[in-house]
């Protein structure tokens, strides 16, 4: 009884809160803004091509890379919308997002979107968005690793500010609950099977020990009895990751132990089997309120071409995620890592 009541009030307050959210993200959203597949058609009509050029080396010189780009663009598009907010270093005059909390140890990849933009600038200089560089590249690395292509519309402007703030609330972390991670979704007018598609992309991720050390040392609040690590696995997490904080902090373990450089539904199986590294993967699965959530997963597992087309169509919803602010008066950087003088 207890356990259905605390279902039922958890619903309730799932509803009210997506109503809410609905009504409050009317200025930053995906609805879909003024972008085209043909926007450089004339102005810059090799952009694809460079681009893909440029993230065959990477990701061949190490499959790693594909991960890193791809979270970069999932943390852009998350704070202030996609514009390439991310990408800015601080100034004397700017506060960038890249050392925020949640980030500082998070994001890497930076130098090859700065390699990207070198690259066209020379080609076709003051053209190209980072925003739309980092789009377009985060599509490559997907494709490169074994994942599904997507047309990605472009015509994305550079944001001049950055949301360092926006940080500590918009971007989903490692132990919230699965009420929080829908409810930063919803903001942005991503859907809870946008959110379930797109967590797949922990498929090719890696961990940091500070980010699962309270999922394998038994501070994980349980809510089934499907989350239980194997004891086999159990044991070589806790070998990378000892229990008390320092150095430690920073050592890395794949969120998807068995495919970790191949983009494909592993990720979704071993949710299933209870063995999500970070307790906000498994919670997709194991919270008592993961009705849907627990049916998407189950789909997914049972089936890579369904993950890959609605990783696909969410992957688009996302990039469109746009700031009326920035669309308006963005510009295209001449570098990714500073506002035009």
């Amino acid at each position: 009884m207890a356990a259905a009541s605390l279902y039922s009030k958890g619903l309730l307050i799932l509803h009210c809160l997506i109503l809410v959210l609905c009504i409050a993200s009317s200025t930053l959203h995906a609805s879909e803004p003024p972008l085209t597949l043909d926007y450089y058609k004339s102005t810059c009509p090799t952009v694809l091509e460079l681009v893909r050029k440029e993230m065959e080396c990477a990701v061949l010189s190490d499959p790693r890379n594909a991960a890193l780009i791809l979270r970069l663009h999932f943390h852009d598009c998350f704070v202030q919308g996609c514009d390439g907010s991310v990408l800015l270093d601080d100034t004397i005059t700017l506060q960038g997002e890249k050392k925020a909390p949640n980030n500082i140890h998070a994001l890497k990849g930076f130098r090859i979107i700065d390699r990207i933009k070198n690259r066209l600038e020379s080609e076709c200089p003051g053209i190209v968005s980072c925003a739309d560089i980092l789009t377009v590249a985060a599509r490559d690395a997907v494709i490169l690793v074994g994942g599904p292509y997507w047309d990605v519309p472009l015509g994305r402007k550079d944001s001049k500010t950055a949301g360092y703030a926006l940080t500590e609330t918009s971007l989903p972390t490692a132990d919230d609950s699965l009420l929080s991670i829908i409810s930063k979704f919803i903001y942005l007018g991503l859907s809870v099977t946008d959110m379930v598609a797109l967590s797949g992309a922990h498929t090719i991720g890696m961990a940091r020990c500070v980010n699962y050390r309270n999922r394998i040392y038994g501070d994980f609040q349980e809510t089934a009895g499907t989350n239980q690590l194997s004891h086999t696995y159990l044991s070589k997490l806790k070998s990378v990751c000892p229990p008390m904080k320092g150095s430690s902090d920073n050592n890395e373990s794949a969120m998807d132990y068995v495919t970790p450089n191949l983009f494909d539904n592993s990720y979704y199986q071993i949710l299933l089997r209870g063995e999500g590294l970070i307790n906000s993967d498994q919670e997709l699965y194991s919270s008592l309120l993961a009705v849907e959530t627990k049916k998407l997963v189950q789909k997914y597992a049972e089936n890579a071409i369904a993950f890959f087309e609605q990783f696909s169509e969410s992957m688009v919803k996302m990039g469109n995620i746009t700031n009326a602010e920035t669309y308006t008066n963005g510009e295209v950087r001449k570098n990714c890592r500073f506002v035009n003088t």
